[in-house]
Order: C-alpha cells, then sequence, then structure tokens
C-alpha cells in the first residue's frame, strides 16, 4: 500500500485514561463517605464550603491540610476503595464517556486504564462490556506511582511514546505522564480546575467529553511532549462537573 492509499494516521494510537474524576464521576461519593474516613483515620474533616478551596491545592497540599502524612495514605485509600466496591452500582461515567470509549476503540485507538482505584472497581463501573475495549489495567498503585505504570502500558503496547496520550483529571496525571514522556490532556470536568492543571502544560486541554473525542481521533503529528495545547469544544456532548 503506497502512501497515497495508506489509512490515515491517527494523532494519538494509544489513550490511556485515569479513572476518577476523568471516565467515572465518583467526587460525589468521595465527599459522601470522607468525613467518616477522617474520623476513622484521624484527620481533619471537610465541609461543603471548603471544598472549592481545596480543588485549587495540589494532592501534597490536600494531605498537610488534612493532616495525612504519607506513611497514612495506603490505609486512607484501602479503605475508600473497599467502600466504593460496595457502592459501585451507584457510581456513574461522566455524560459521553461510554460512547466516546466506543468510538475511540473503533477507530482502531488502543485504550488502557492506569488508576489508583482498584481494577475490581474500575471494571464493576465500566461493566463488562466496556471493559472489553480496553487492552490495559494497571491500577492500585499510589497516586504518586503512576509513571512506572504509564510507562508499562507504554512498552506493552508496542508504541512510541510520542504517540502515547495521558488523560487525567489532577496534577499528580501531568506530572506521571512527565516522568514518562507522554503526552497529557487535561479534562475540565474532574477534580481540579481548569486554571490550575494548565500550570502543568498539558499538551491537550478538553472543555468537553466530545472535545476529547475529537482531538484524540484527529490526523495528523503525533502529539509529543511541548507540542501546543488544544482547548476545544466541538460537539454538543459535555461532561460534568465534578469529580475525584
Amino acid at each position: 500500500m503506497d502512501e497515497r492509499t495508506a489509512a490515515p494516521r491517527l494523532k494519538y494510537r494509544l489513550v490511556i485514561f485515569d479513572f476518577d474524576g476523568t471516565l467515572a464521576d465518583s467526587f460525589p461519593f468521595f465527599q459522601s463517605v470522607y468525613n467518616g474516613l477522617a474520623d476513622k483515620h484521624g484527620l481533619r474533616r471537610i465541609e461543603g464550603d471548603q471544598v472549592g478551596h481545596l480543588r485549587g491545592m495540589g494532592t501534597r497540599e490536600i494531605m498537610r491540610y488534612i493532616g495525612m502524612p504519607a506513611w497514612k495514605m495506603p490505609v486512607v485509600s484501602k479503605s475508600f476503595i473497599g467502600m466504593m466496591s460496595e457502592n459501585a452500582a451507584g457510581i456513574a461515567l461522566f455524560d459521553g464517556v461510554a460512547d466516546a470509549l466506543r468510538a475511540l476503540a473503533d477507530a482502531g485507538v488502543m485504550l488502557a486504564v492506569v488508576s489508583s482505584n482498584s481494577e475490581h472497581n474500575v471494571r464493576r463501573v465500566l461493566g463488562p462490556e466496556l471493559s472489553s475495549l480496553f487492552a490495559h489495567f494497571e491500577c492500585g498503585m499510589s497516586v504518586f506511582g503512576k509513571a512506572s505504570r504509564i510507562r508499562k502500558v507504554v512498552k506493552q503496547s508496542k508504541v512510541r511514546a510520542g504517540d502515547a496520550l495521558y488523560v487525567g483529571d489532577q496534577g499528580t496525571d501531568a506530572e506521571a505522564s512527565a516522568k514518562a514522556g507522554v503526552a497529557f490532556g487535561a479534562v475540565a470536568w474532574g477534580y481540579a480546575p481548569p486554571e490550575v492543571l494548565r500550570a502543568h502544560g498539558p499538551v491537550e486541554e478538553f472543555a468537553s467529553v466530545a472535545a476529547m473525542l475529537a482531538i484524540c481521533l484527529a490526523v495528523g503529528a503525533t502529539g509529543a511532549v511541548g507540542s501546543s495545547s488544544a482547548l476545544a469544544d466541538t460537539g454538543d456532548v459535555q461532561g460534568g462537573k465534578s469529580g475525584s
């Protein structure tokens, strides 16, 4: 097949997703159980009027604010993951995510999840059909340990790092992408506000789920780290505004 008849090259051959706040609208559930977790593990409680302030903080700042030392994070995370497992049926994907995942898979984009949540919870919320679209699940690590898992997925997928995109909603996702050498796509519907994520220099910025789909299916040069970011909002499918 010569260049005139070759299939168009997608901008990203591999799209790796964070889960909470990116695919799943799990922040309302987290809010509903946090103070119980705080009481159980000796952390500072968070009242409703403090949430907006905390969303502008980085993960390490939040840990200091609630009084959670690094050694306690795995214990608290395990408690939360267990509670989410018991309530997974009540946690939904953001509007448009299911159709976007189907469209990406149909176009030949490889899909993966790298999440600090458990694979069991991720698969429960996605359901069997959508879970089957993903080639790789790397789950259960610390929020600060995603970079090595992203590199692992890229290697297993046999693609260049420049052909991969990690999509997330927090500064730790941006940091992990940079360490792994892949482009970062920041979503506007998750936990951290767009202006906070913009400070990390994302290669892509997604104002809506439809915009994410359009950019990920774009034809052209691959999204190497350091290329210009694209803030787009095409189509009618919008993501929500809450996440974790």
